[in-house]
């Protein structure tokens, strides 16, 4: 199946072979029923790792049996996210997520060097999927949280995990725009230049799964009518199903402005680790936070 909707995420994952989860101190209201949800919806097992006093007070608040987790006490902040990875060593989890532990602490554990989850020669981006009301399908976009400035090898790097991520959810030739400001190729404008390169690497067929094109203003990108009037020809016009942009701050207004401003919903995860990842918001919807679950499951 073709996953065009974060609720179609749900069919996908249902009936595989259940992962589980372990969740870095998850005592936080919207972890907690994400987890559950997920948990009770049959997509995955679940381990949080935190204070059990408040993980049980808090289920049992929301209506939720708090024994359908298994939970590892653990006070310390910064050793919740150390023992959630060390779980996916052990082989007890596929899959770690950010509960109530400040990112600091969630990324440090995963970089480790000695007992993280990064390969050697491996670059971690976040990978974030879409769904805009308005848009005819899911936008797989990168990198609006991780990577400040990513430099050309980064952007090849998350290129290739937006596009590995397309196959997962069933797309098997994802069409790619390398966002910049306008399609001429300028040196002043650095975003241009990397997007011709990038768009040239993969006609020559350095860059395999997926058509690439760049660069491409995102009105083009989203809209066939506009690349119409203003007579712009690419291949992924109107059509694209992953958008690659230059920086962090570009990235995360037009995440933040879909789902802000145009009632857009996310899901999201950090790929290039040894299992996915899953870096939310603690402010982020118990929906966001349930479709990153299955998203990271989609992909373990």
């Amino acid at each position: 199946m073709v996953v065009k909707r974060l609720k179609d995420l749900e069919a996908l994952v249902k009936g595989r072979e259940k992962k589980t989860l372990a969740v870095a101190r998850g005592q936080d209201p919207h972890t907690i029923e994400a987890v559950a949800r997920a948990v009770q919806g049959g997509f995955v097992d679940a381990i949080m790792v935190g204070e059990r006093e408040k993980i049980e007070a808090l289920a049992r608040e929301k209506g939720i049996d708090p024994s359908i987790f298994e939970i590892v006490e653990e006070k310390d902040e910064a050793t919740c996210g150390k023992k959630a990875v060390q779980l996916v060593h052990e082989g007890k989890a596929h899959i770690v997520m950010k509960g109530l532990i400040s990112t600091i602490y969630y990324m440090k554990a995963i970089l480790d060097k000695q007992n993280g989850l990064l390969p050697p020669g491996k670059i971690l981006s976040h990978v974030t999927l879409v769904d805009a009301p308005r848009h005819h399908k899911l936008l797989i976009v990168s990198d609006v949280a991780v990577i400040p400035t990513p430099t050309l090898d980064q952007k090849i790097a998350m290129l290739n995990y937006c596009i590995n991520v397309a196959h997962k959810l069933g797309i098997e030739k994802p069409k790619a725009a390398i966002i910049a400001a306008n399609e001429k190729v300028s040196e002043k404008v650095p975003a241009t230049v990397d997007a011709a390169i990038i768009s040239t690497m993969a006609r020559r067929g350095q860059i395999k799964g997926a058509i690439v094109d760049g660069p491409v203003a995102l009105d083009i990108a989203l809209s066939k009518e506009s690349a119409e009037i203003k007579g712009v020809e690419s291949p992924v016009a109107g059509d694209a199903d992953i958008l690659i942009f230059h920086d962090i701050e570009t990235g995360n207004v037009f995440f933040k402005s879909v789902t802000y401003l145009g009632g857009g919903s996310i899901a999201a995860m950090v790929a290039g680790a040894k299992a996915p990842a899953i870096l939310t918001s603690r402010s982020d919807t118990e929906d966001s936070k349930f479709y990153s679950i299955l998203m990271a499951a989609a992909m373990a």
